[in-house]
């Protein structure tokens, strides 16, 4: 009885604190839908009486969203497919090619992830602005092409490799790209998916950076504008909450989606 009771406690606790994550998410969406009276009311209203889809128009004009959300998966895809190839090849170095000073190598991968974010983006921003590349593309993705956390990921992924398929592929005429795009790539789909994701959310969500390197809206990313629908149109809440919602679609889709390569992936990584 006493184990039972027990069980139904910690059962009790684990849907508390899920709802405590979860009603958030619920509320943005069902605040996306409401009206204005709805949202007005005391107490909240937690389902729309009046279901609108008007906040998506009015979040669209006050502030160039769709624009914007243009510029956040341009960057985000361009920063998970370049951090994605820089990774790979620099992973296979430090396994398969007979470095010196592999370790030493590999330390200064590491110690990358040491350095806070903050501590170098005066540096990177006074580079770009004088190479005039402020308010573009590129500035948005170029510091970011190489990343020491999918380097090491990959490394630990990629050492759990059998080395007698490693030496079958050898003696079948596999050269060091051939072996890597036809057999090791393939072979570790759930650390390249779990580091794509990771990467893509990070990019996505990113916000310190877009702000201080672009000048224009048109140039500014989902994130920079859903802070300007704070001040547009007297701050609705229902713009607001649409925003909110189109910027939680795609990482809401990964997620769910992509929840067991990310578990697979990072289990792959740690593990030897």
């Amino acid at each position: 009885m006493r184990h039972r009771s027990g069980r139904i406690a910690v059962h009790v606790v684990l849907v508390l604190a899920a709802l405590t994550v979860v009603f958030p998410v619920y509320y943005v969406v069902a605040g996306a839908f409401m009206t204005p009276a709805d949202l007005a009311t005391y107490p909240p209203a937690l389902v729309p009486h009046h279901v609108t889809t008007a906040n998506f128009a009015g979040a669209a004009r006050s502030v160039p969203l769709l624009r914007q959300y243009a510029n956040s998966a341009i960057v985000a895809g361009a920063i998970t497919t370049a951090q994605l190839l820089t990774s790979i090849l620099a992973a296979y170095a430090l396994v398969f090619l007979p470095l010196r000073r592999r370790g030493a190598v590999f330390g200064v991968f590491l110690a990358t992830l040491m350095v806070p974010g903050e501590a170098v983006l005066i540096p990177n921003y006074l580079m770009l602005s004088d190479w005039g590349l402020a308010n573009s593309y590129p500035a948005l993705v170029l510091p970011f092409l190489a990343s020491g956390f999918g380097t090491f990921m990959l490394r630990q992924s990629f050492r759990q490799f059998p080395t007698e398929l490693r030496d079958a592929a050898r003696l079948d005429g596999a050269g060091h790209w051939r072996f890597l795009w036809r057999v090791l790539v393939p072979l570790n789909r759930p650390s390249l998916a779990a580091i794509a994701i990771y990467v893509f959310l990070s990019a996505w969500n990113q916000y310190f950076w877009p702000l201080i390197i672009t000048r224009t809206a048109q140039m500014q990313t989902l994130q920079i504008g859903l802070t300007g629908l704070r001040v547009a149109d007297s701050a609705d809440p229902g713009l607001i909450l649409a925003g909110v919602l189109l910027s939680l679609l795609p990482t809401l889709a990964l997620v769910v989606f992509g929840q067991r390569f990310i578990v697979r992936g990072l289990t792959a990584g740690a593990v030897r």
